[in-house]
């Protein structure tokens, strides 16, 4: 797979993005269920070598990882989603709101470690929580952890899933010295085998082009 550049969510229109970037995250399914329609559109018009990834619905962070009706619901909903798209990543997000505490990690992690049967990859997102605490959650369910790069450091795993949410939150920029700095982070990580990289703010289009120019691919 080798590196990977993409966006969270189609930034510009889905034909297009096609043709740009070889990756998406689908945000859709962090709220809602996209329609049948829409979803056949878009694995008709994606190339074959296209990869999908699906955030996963806020109501099972929500839950807090714990099984119940509400996380069973959302889950089979993914799923379906998953079958139609053959995405292999399904992306969990912790919400800003909820505090790293013991009971949640553990809940985390065995819930990460069940849904790693249905899913090739599964990545693990807690923004902000202990950058180690998230490793290790992921690590325990042979999870990928999700990091920021810019504030964290790269990963020390060979495969490494790198989320970028802007230098001041979503509607935010990333400045040209940034992306050099960033550029140089990726080019530098000659110990992965593999490295995703999904700008997730408002400029993710331009910024994830910038990368890809920086990086030579």
């Amino acid at each position: 797979m080798g590196t990977v550049v993409g966006c969270a969510g189609f930034s510009i229109p889905a034909s297009r993005y096609f043709k740009e970037f070889p990756y998406v995250e689908i945000t859709e399914t962090l709220i809602s269920v996209p329609g049948t329609g829409t979803v056949k559109r878009w694995k008709r018009e994606a190339p074959s070598t296209f990869s999908f990834a699906l955030l996963a619905p806020r109501e099972i962070a929500q839950e807090g990882f714990k099984d119940s009706k509400i996380t069973d619901a959302a889950l089979a909903t993914l799923l379906a989603v998953q079958k139609e798209l053959n995405a292999e990543t399904a992306i969990f997000i912790v919400p800003p709101e909820m505090a790293s505490q013991k009971t949640l990690r553990a809940s985390a992690s065995a819930f990460l470690t069940k849904v790693k049967k249905k899913f090739a990859r599964v990545v693990f997102d807690a923004a902000h929580w202990d950058p180690k605490e998230v490793d290790d959650i992921a690590a325990a369910a042979k999870a990928l952890p999700a990091r920021d790069p810019l504030a964290h450091g790269l990963s020390k795993e060979k495969t490494a899933y790198y989320r970028l949410p802007g230098p001041a939150g979503h509607k935010s920029r990333y400045e040209d010295h940034s992306m050099e700095k960033l550029g140089e982070l990726a080019a530098s990580a000659t110990h992965h085998t593999e490295a995703t990289y999904v700008f997730t703010n408002v400029d993710m289009t331009q910024d994830a082009k910038r990368l890809i120019r920086a990086l030579g691919m």
